[in-house]
Parts: structure tokens; C-alpha cells; sequence
């Protein structure tokens, strides 16, 4: 049962004044108690509280003891007369290990226990009886018993052992508590306690980049005391990379949580540098934007995500200092947003809240539209307001509804007020519309003429090049209605949206296309590479690649590239007779001799890695420790050889084994898992099968992996068997929680599907399926055959 906006209207119609006092007890490994204390107003009558799942429950209701009529996810208390009331709801619960609720995780490094409320939509509920719904917003009060050798992180300031303070009022899913033997990193800044924490067996990594961290955070943190009038509002400002979390990271108000892959064991990459100074930034954004003003309801979503995206690739590139990050944002994320956008399930970027009848369906718009097409309209949007007006608008809105809740009618009358353009008429082609514009170079004899197919106002830079790819002029310019003639650039090559300012897809005259295919990589402005790699690609992905990735002065451009032909063209595309031959261009592109440029030697040592079918070079590599040029081997780069290895039938369970315990980490658990599933044996792909399946606590990152190691594109005599098996066992799979659900549906087999196979998906979907499931199913469908 998900919560119905029909619901929440009428729920937070009649209740006010809530808060909560919480007492966890996570001294058992076996179970958890949670003690809630909720106070609230009514108007009267009857309302409910959400638990999910408790096995033991006692409530009271005003000092008298009640026996609800409890169904394991709502408790109702009827016939409440007008005014405050309290209620006390003392339950045990179990812990988790699909990341929705107290998440609870073993170390295999050492044996320490960690414990984690990782909340989010639904799952507030999980931890503590609530009102689990944006605009109740309350204070909430926390204090944890706990091993005493642990350290306990939560929202509120610390006022003694394991207590904390009240918080402001805040929406209850963004309530945070992690606690275990973490080793910290702590300091003060502008008068706010600060501070980095990571497991104990990753001490050493977070020892190396504390420094960078610091740096970061307070860098960060500056700018925005800079651009928002609104000060700080929390009391201190803790960031934790917490094991096994779902998502990249999660803006709880004063104690973000990061995932561990963005604090690798051994090397950080550039890319790695960038991502994780983007993630920081976008988080910390959140603490206006989202924490402290508030969606009313989950349509609104996007005023979360897509501001902090924008702000978070911006601030990392122009304030912390990481150039490149906009290339990123280009080349990785923004192409995904333009296939999300050309599926049936695109949706508006702002859609009306009608569109959201409930929080199931919620789940399914943090998407790459909220994401990286909302990044890309705020991006736009600030573009064509200006800078100044955009942050006057913004400033109003965080101040005149500090807080609180907010809709996206009331950010527009905010921005209205400062611009003197017509934000409401932008929002209602740009925001409240799905799809995108395309924008097109044609010809006039040898006068380049941008046309534009949609409805949208556009404001974007383009660029000319002469035949030689040497840049011959820049313009910002606008682009509506009426063809825009460059006469000045007759003859010479030309790019639209160079800068990536605008989200639209760009259509080259041949002219254009023909230079760019064959000289992509002489073009001397990355970002503009960044715009056209995804471009070229789409039309002719292994000839770009064998072509142009060799010469590609970008790692980011590189490993992007490399990515989209993996997952789009081998995991889905081509036919398994087809697999081997195209490998084998993408090992040669990569086969780089003596790459000088370690970022680039790292990006083509993993696309070798993961496309060679040279067993010797896998085996010649793995007992070097390093590759034939000297690069050492990461802890990823030589679990990706394993498994490749194992794919191509070269190594056996005991030699993985062995691998595992070299590694000794929760990663090399994990790698052993893929690899011993990728190998091309009936019984390794049953033993794979059965694990994801028999097991009804398996955790997120071990079905993870037995699912990229089960389907293999060039193994389908041995993988045809569980096509049809995962379609009939996924429904009930997914039934779990939204995010186990959406990693069953992100474990789509990942080769390409006979027409008659296609068939089987689509039968399935006229039958019941879980929401979130449908939605990967649908696009699944969508972008392998258009519906």
C-alpha cells in the first residue's frame, strides 16, 4: 500500500504541530527496538501513522493503552478529538539489507557491524512509526543505545553520549542515523562543527584524502554562504561514506551520506576527483534547496534534484576548482537524459501533481529527466534570465518559505519578480512539457542556417571551424520561431550548443558531419568534443570508436564513449554472433602501446579489461600486478581481468577463490560473485540463478553482481534458459521495496532478445507488475525496440 496524494492532502489538512522523540535500541544484532513519541494537533476525527513490518508493537494513545487494528503498515487512530495528542508507538523491527530502512552490513575485512537508516520515499516507516509524507514536516529528537566503541551520526547536534538535539522542522524521510566503529575526521568552519567519516578498515583511504575533503566541504560551503541569503540552517555538517547505500549519496540535513565507491581503497582517478567534488556540492545545495524549503508533494521532486544537479557540476567546476566537470556532465549523464526523454515513460520535468497519484509512482521520476534533463533546463534557464536575476528569484523563494513546504508556482512568482522576461511562458514549454527540441544546421548554397524543430526559446553558443577543425568564431545566440542565417560562416563547419547550454538534440548538415566524423578529436574545445561524441556516436559507434578513441586527449571523453558502446550497442544490439567481432574493435582501439598520459592508460587498460579476448594478456597482467606498460592494477581494474577471464572460460572456481581471499574486502566478495557467475558453464549460470533468487535477504550489490556476471552478450546458449525464468520470477522479486525493485529491473538481460522474447516482456506487463518494475521493463522495451 503506497501513501496516494489523496491521502497526504487530507492528512496534512488536518494535522499541525507534529514532532518526534526517538529512541533506538541497536544493541541486538538479530533485531532493533524503536521507540517513537509523536505529538500533534488535529482538527479531530480519524488519521494514521505508517510502520512497516513490526514485530512486536505497543501504543498508546494519550497515556491509554490501544490495541489498532494494526496490517503491518498503518496504524490507525480513530476518532481523535480536536486538539494535541500524543501518541507512543514502541516496536522491534528487523534490520535490512536492501538498503530501505536500518540497514545492517558485517565488514569482512575486520568483522565490525555497522547499522544504517537509509531513508527516502516509503521508507521513514521502515525505521520508526511516522507521518511519512513531505509536508508534515517536524522536529525530531533522537537518542540510540549502542555498543559503546561505536560512534553514532544522526541529523541533530550532539548533546551528550549517543543524544541529540531537536532538529529544525524537517520532512521525516530525510531523518538520518549511522552508527558502528567509524573512524572521523573532524574540524570547525564558520562556526560549524565539520566532519568526514568512513569504516574503520577504509581509515587509510580516508586518511589519504582528508585533506582534498576538507577542502571541498568548505570551499563549498563558502560559496553558497556567498549566493544564498539564507544562512546555514542546520547545526553541524557531517558527511559519511556509510556501506552498501543505494543511491550516490543522500542530502539528510546536517549528516550527508555518501556511498564508498566514491572513496576507492586504492586509486583516484580525475574523474573519480570530479564526481565526488560535484556529489559534495550537489548535496550541500540541498540544504537550501530541498531541506530547508521543501516539495509540497513528489511532482515537485525536480525542485529537489534538478537544482541541485545543476548546482552541484557548476559549483564543482567554477568554485572548487575541478575543470572538466561540465565536460562530465555533457558526455556521461546528458546523453542518458535525451534516450530517457524519447521513451514512453518520459514524463515533464515538472509534472503536475495528478501525474503523481502515488508515492510508487514517485519512485519513478528520479530518473535521468529530473536529473540531467532538469539540470540541463536550469542550466538554460539561468542562461537566458541572467545569472543575478535567477539567484534574486531564488533567494526570495528560500526565505519567504524557510522551512517549509513549496510548489513550483511559488519559485515562479519568485523568479517573475526578479526578471523582467516571461518566466511563466518559459516553465510551461520548457518545465511542464515533455520531449525536446532538435536543432538543425542546414544549407544556403554554403551559408550555415539554424533551424529549430519544437517550441522552446533557446539561448546557446555556436561555434565555427574551418575545414581543418581550426576555430574560426564563437557566438551566444538566441533561437526561436525564425531560422537564424550566419552568413559570415559561409563555408565553414559549424556546432551548435557548443557550450552545452541548452538541451536539444543537434542535427549537422552533412558538411558538418563528414569533418567531424573523420577529425573529431582535432577540435580543440573539450566541451565541444563533449557535445559531439554522443552525436557521432549514435550513427556509426564502432567506426567513431576505432577511429577516434586513440586519439582522444580526453579520459572522460574516452571512458564515456567506451561506456555508451557497451551498454547500448553489445548489451543490447547486437545479435551474439556479432559480439566477438566487435570486441575485438574496441580491444584494439584500447590497445594502446606505451600511453603516456596515465588518466588515459587507465581509462583504455579498463576498456581493454573488460573487450579483449587475449586470455594470455589477462593472465600476463594479472601476475605482473600491472599491465604490459607498467600501470599497477587497482583493485577494480583486477577484478574486471578476473572476470573477463572467467567469461572466456579461463579460470576455474578455485582460482577465484583464491583471488577472493587475496582481496579480503567487501569488494572482492563481490567480485568473486560476478566472476564465478560469468563463467560460460550451465552449472555456474544455475549456481548464479539460484543465488539471486532462493534467497529472500540477499542484498542489493550481491544481486548486483550475480546479475552482470549471469548475462553475458556472447553467451547465450547458456544464458537463454533464464531469459524467460527472469521475466516470470522478477514481478514477485520486485515486491520487496522500491530500490530492490528497480535492481531487478536494471538486471534486464543484458544481451540482445529474439522478437519471441521481446513478446514474453510484453505478456508479463499486461499481468500485475510492481510500478517501478514496469517503468525498467517499458524502457527496456523502448530503447531495444521502440516500444
Amino acid at each position: 500500500m503506497s501513501l496516494t496524494l489523496d491521502e497526504a492532502r487530507a492528512r496534512a489538512a488536518a494535522l499541525s504541530e507534529i514532532s518526534y522523540d526517538l529512541a533506538l535500541d541497536v544493541t541486538s544484532p538479530e533485531d532493533f527496538r524503536s521507540r517513537a513519541v509523536i505529538r500533534f494537533t488535529t482538527t479531530g476525527g480519524g488519521t494514521f501513522l505508517e510502520l512497516h513490518r513490526a514485530g512486536s508493537l505497543d501504543v498508546t494513545v494519550d497515556g491509554e493503552t490501544v490495541t489498532p487494528a494494526y496490517d503491518g503498515r498503518r496504524i490507525p487512530l480513530d476518532d481523535l478529538a480536536p486538539g494535541k495528542h500524543e501518541v507512543v508507538v514502541d516496536a522491534r523491527l528487523r534490520y535490512v539489507t536492501d538498503g530501505e530502512g536500518l540497514h545492517t552490513f558485517t565488514d569482512p575485512a575486520d568483522g565490525e557491524r555497522y547499522v544504517g537508516g537509509y531513508l527516502g520515499l516509503d521508507i521513514t516507516q521502515r525505521l520508526f512509526a511516522c507521518f511519512d509524507q513531505l509536508d508534515l514536516k517536524a522536529p525530531i529528537t533522537l537518542s540510540v543505545e549502542a555498543d559503546p566503541a561505536w560512534t553514532v551520526l544522526a541529523n541533530g547536534l550532539p548533546t551528550g553520549h549517543n543524544t541529540f538535539a531537536p532538529t529544525p522542522p524537517i520532512a521525516c524521510d530525510l531523518f538520518v542515523v549511522a552508527a558502528g566503529p567509524f573512524h572521523s575526521v573532524r574540524w570547525e568552519h564558520a562556526g560549524v562543527p565539520m566532519g568526514w567519516h568512513a569504516r574503520r578498515s577504509l581509515a587509510a583511504a580516508l586518511d589519504r584524502d582528508a585533506a582534498e575533503l576538507r577542502r571541498i566541504t568548505e570551499v563549498c560551503f563558502d560559496h553558497f554562504a556567498r549566493i544564498f541569503d539564507e544562512p546555514f540552517p542546520f547545526d553541524s555538517y557531517d558527511q559519511a561514506f556509510v556501506p552498501e547505500l543505494n543511491w550516490g549519496a543522500q542530502e539528510n540535513p546536517g549528516c550527508v551520506t555518501f556511498n564508498e565507491l566514491m572513496l576507492p581503497r586504492e586509486r583516484v582517478t580525475d574523474d573519480d576527483r570530479r564526481r565526488r567534488a560535484m556529489v559534495i556540492a550537489h548535496e550541500m545545495s540541498h540544504m537550501w534547496f530541498g531541506d530547508l524549503v521543501s516539495p509540497r508533494w513528489w511532482e515537485d521532486a525536480w525542485l529537489n534534484e534538478s537544482f541541485a544537479d545543476y548546482m552541484g557540476f557548476e559549483v564543482a567546476e567554477t568554485a572548487a576548482g575541478y575543470a572538466g566537470t561540465r565536460v562530465s556532465f555533457e558526455a556521461v549523464h546528458k546523453p542518458g537524459a535525451y534516450d530517457a526523454d524519447r521513451r514512453r515513460s518520459t514524463h515533464p520535468v515538472a509534472p503536475s501533481s495528478e501525474e503523481v497519484p502515488d508515492v510508487a509512482t514517485a519512485t519513478t521520476i528520479f530518473d535521468h529527466i529530473s536529473y540531467g534533463k532538469g539540470n540541463a533546463a536550469v542550466r538554460q534557464l539561468v542562461t537566458w534570465l541572467g545569472e543575478e536575476d535567477f539567484l534574486t528569484g531564488v533567494n526570495a523563494h528560500l526565505t519567504r518559505h524557510r522551512f517549509g513546504n513549496a510548489t513550483l508556482e511559488d519559485l515562479l512568482s519568485a523568479l517573475d519578480a526578479a526578471s523582467p522576461r516571461d518566466v511563466r511562458g518559459w516553465a510551461e514549454v520548457w518545465l511542464r512539457r515533455s520531449g525536446h527540441d532538435t536543432i538543425r544546421v542546414t544549407r544556403r548554397d554554403d551559408v550555415p542556417v539554424l533551424t529549430r524543430d519544437g517550441v522552446r526559446p533557446h539561448r546557446f553558443t555556436v561555434t565555427a571551424y574551418t575545414p581543418d577543425l581550426e576555430p574560426a568564431g564563437s557566438r551566444l545566440i538566441d533561437l526561436g520561431d525564425e531560422p537564424l542565417v550566419l552568413a559570415e560562416w559561409a563555408g565553414l563547419i559549424v556546432v551548435p550548443n557548443a557550450g552545452g547550454e541548452t538541451f536539444a538534440r543537434i542535427d549537422l548538415d552533412p558538411l558538418s558531419r563528414d569533418a567531424l566524423t573523420g577529425g573529431l578529436t582535432a577540435v580543440p574545445d573539450t566541451l565541444a568534443r563533449a557535445v559531439l561524441w554522443p552525436v557521432l556516436l549514435d550513427a556509426d559507434p564502432l567506426r567513431l570508436l576505432a577511429r577516434q578513441l586513440p586519439r582522444e586527449p580526453s579520459p572522460t571523453l574516452m571512458a564515456a564513449a567506451l561506456t555508451r558502446v557497451r551498454d547500448h550497442l553489445i548489451r543490447r544490439v547486437l545479435p551474439a554472433a556479432e559480439v566477438p567481432a566487435a570486441l575485438d574493435v574496441i580491444a584494439t582501439a584500447c590497445a594502446a602501446t606505451g600511453e603516456e598520459d596515465e588518466q588515459r592508460a587507465i581509462v583504455l587498460a579498463r576498456g581493454l579489461a573488460w573487450s579483449t579476448a587475449d586470455s594470455g594478456l589477462l593472465r600476463r597482467w594479472l601476475a605482473a600486478g600491472a599491465t604490459d606498460h607498467g600501470l599497477s592494477l587497482d583493485p577494480d581494474l583486477r577484478w574486471s581481468l578476473v572476470r573477463r577471464l572467467a567469461e572466456l572460460g579461463g579460470v576455474e572456481a578455485a582460482e577465484i577463490e583464491a583471488e577472493r581471499r587475496r582481496d579480503g574486502t567487501d569488494g572482492g566478495v563481490l567480485g568473486a560473485v560476478e566472476a564465478l557467475a560469468a563463467r560460460p558453464a550451465a552449472e555456474a549460470k544455475a549456481a548464479a540463478w539460484a543465488a539471486m533468487t532462493d534467497d529472500p535477504d540477499i542484498s542489493v550489490r550481491r544481486f548486483r553482481a550475480l546479475a552482470a556476471g549471469l548475462w553475458s552478450p556472447s553467451q547465450r546458449e547458456f544464458v537463454a534458459p533464464y531469459i524467460p525464468a527472469y521475466v516470470a520470477a522478477a514481478p514477485s522479486l520486485a515486491r520487496r521495496g522500491s530500490a530492490f525493485a528497480a535492481e531487478v529491473g536494471r538486471a534486464f538481460p543484458a544481451l540482445a532478445l529474439t522478437d519471441q522474447e521481446h513478446d514474453v516482456v510484453r505478456a508479463a506487463l499486461r499481468d500485475d507488475v510492481p510500478t517501478v518494475l514496469r517503468r525498467h521493463w517499458d524502457d527496456e522495451l523502448d530503447d531495444r525496440t521502440g516500444g
